[in-house]
């Protein structure tokens, strides 16, 4: 007995053994990400960089500048992108740190979230963590590896910000406030990726993972909002508040991020004390068990593709409203805006309308992009499926490949409708309710559902890439990618036609703007269809593959 509790006691591992194998798990980890984090950095870079260097061609002059404020001094444009800050110049950093601060802090956050829990709980899921632990691997080194690698990510997204921001050479857009803005940006991402790193240990499944961090950047975003249009004491309650605070390009203070560090390690340290408390795979709040038999919906694909898609499309619902809502009395300011900056009009329809149809038809159209976001999850969760083993077995019954794949078109493309109603409905209200005028929506819920063909066309050229080339089924998001650009520099850079009439959107009428036409949207229903049925026709010529 004595030779064996010796044996025990010499048995146990060193706490350096906990962090076995942590470099090599990190240097795969960046390996896997080559090319995901460097499209992130790169994306959120471009997006800022050139936001911040059109506002001089904008707004040429300080009287340009103080126009524009006025004008985007509203609450609802408040609680979109924030309070402005300064001693009443609105300078061009000023612009910068109050315009875009905010936004790029939520992509940030985006990025650590998504990045940390697939290195985490999706690597648990997929079984791939146990069989690497099963060698010699510490008990934190997987988990560590993911939080230094999305770290890592975020400083240097900051940094590529501060030195994009600061090379610039724009007036007021000075080196220290650009190091502000890189640092507020980086921190937020810090923050997320330890919210990401909780709901990671707490939860048994990826998705349900990211949707609860996700839900904690929702409301972070919500209080900053009330704090920005109410009581201040709100945004102290956010990570993205801590982040307007630092005043990037005026005060550049950087004394809230302490907050934010704080935060962060407190987070990861309540992640690691919970990683004890479980095992592989499990979570520390078990799963709530379900019935004995299903019910009759899941005896479909339909209804079993509706129970795996639902809360991804309730919530880009909820979301896509809140944008209405907010956006929608910014129509009502339009005019003005239009009379101060001139300018503004090169990234509106060229119609003779009215400054609140221009702004609501280029809102609805940035909307009804977004709108095809789900509509694409929708879709290519059919391929995380197949990845994951499990579409083979319920392929392996009567289901037909063309009946499993048409349930996701179908979904996809009904969801597509209902978050453009939505929409609509969001910015129709917000317009109404602020110019008194509920005509309002019926006019945005109109605009919105037209553009149902060029969401449906994303969606074909999406099942063409599952059903013929499944291994790049990613690259369905360069259609989303591609319709922003065109939507927002077509104009203004005058881009090669042929490049234009690749987005789908494009060949929607930009009602209310423009009178509706069935033309296009004819068109772009036959496109449509017929990408859709060429995408079931390879899925039932190609084998079912795994990872």
């Amino acid at each position: 007995m004595t030779t064996v509790t010796s044996t025990h006691v010499t048995a146990v591992r060193p706490r350096e053994a906990r962090l076995a194998g942590l470099w090599t798990l990190l240097r795969f980890a960046l390996r896997r990400d080559r090319v995901r984090l460097p499209a992130w950095i790169l994306g959120i870079t471009l997006g800022v960089v050139s936001s911040a260097v059109s506002f001089p061609s904008i707004y040429p002059t300080a009287e340009d500048r103080l126009g524009a404020l006025l004008t985007i001094d509203n609450p609802g444009t408040t609680a979109l992108i924030g309070s402005v800050y300064g001693d009443g110049d609105y300078t061009y950093g000023i612009m910068v740190g109050h315009e875009l601060l905010v936004l790029t802090a939520v992509a940030a956050a985006l990025m650590s979230i998504l990045t940390l829990v697939r290195h985490t709980r999706a690597e648990e899921e997929s079984g791939r963590a146990e069989l690497v632990r099963s060698s010699v691997v510490g008990r934190h080194a997987h988990a560590v590896s993911a939080v230094l690698l999305v770290i890592g990510a975020d400083v240097v997204l900051g940094l590529v910000l501060a030195g994009s921001l600061g090379a610039l050479g724009v007036e007021t857009v000075t080196w220290r406030g650009s190091l502000t803005f890189g640092a507020a940006v980086a921190a937020v991402g810090f923050v997320f990726a330890g919210v990401a790193a909780v709901t990671a240990q707490l939860t048994e499944n990826a998705r349900t993972a990211s949707s609860s961090a996700g839900l904690v950047l929702a409301l972070a975003y919500v209080l900053r909002a009330i704090g920005d249009v109410g009581n201040e004491t709100a945004s102290w309650f956010s990570p993205i508040g801590w982040a307007q605070a630092t005043e990037a390009y005026f005060a550049d203070d950087l004394a809230p991020l302490g907050l934010a560090l704080l935060t962060a390690a407190v987070l990861l340290t309540v992640s690691t004390a919970l990683s004890r408390q479980r095992d592989v795979g499990a979570g520390v709040l078990s799963t709530r068990p379900g019935p004995a038999t299903a019910g009759p919906a899941l005896g479909g694909p339909f209804g079993l593709t509706w129970r795996l898609v639902r809360g991804s499309l309730v919530g880009w619902t909820a979301g896509l409203l809140a944008f209405g809502l907010m956006y929608g009395p910014v129509l009502s300011e339009a005019s003005t805006f239009l009379e101060d900056v001139p300018i503004i009009a090169e990234f509106l329809p060229d119609a003779d309308a009215t400054g609140a149809e221009l702004f609501g038809a280029t809102v609805i159209a940035l909307a009804a992009i977004a709108c095809a976001v789900p509509a694409l999850q929708v879709l290519l969760r059919l391929r995380t499926e197949e990845v994951a083993g499990r579409a083979g077995p319920l392929l392996a019954t009567p289901l037909s490949r063309a009946r499993w794949m048409v349930s996701g078109l179908v979904l996809a493309n009904v969801g597509g409708a209902v978050v453009l109603l939505v929409t609509g409905l969001g910015v129709g209200l917000g317009a109404g309710l602020s110019m008194d005028d509920l005509g309002w929506v019926g006019t945005s819920v109109s605009a919105a559902v037209s553009y149902l063909p060029a969401v449906a066309v994303t969606i074909g050229v999406a099942a063409v890439l599952l059903g013929w080339l499944p291994r790049v089924t990613g690259w369905s998001w360069a259609s989303v990618v591609l319709s922003v650009v065109v939507l927002y520099f077509g104009g203004i850079l005058d881009l090669p036609q042929w490049l234009v009439d690749l987005s789908p959107f494009s060949h929607v009428p930009q009602q209310p703007a423009v009178d509706p036409d069935g033309g296009p949207l004819a068109t772009l229903c036959v496109v449509a269809l017929a990408l859709m049925a060429a995408g079931v026709l390879g899925v039932r010529r190609r084998d079912i593959q795994e990872a």
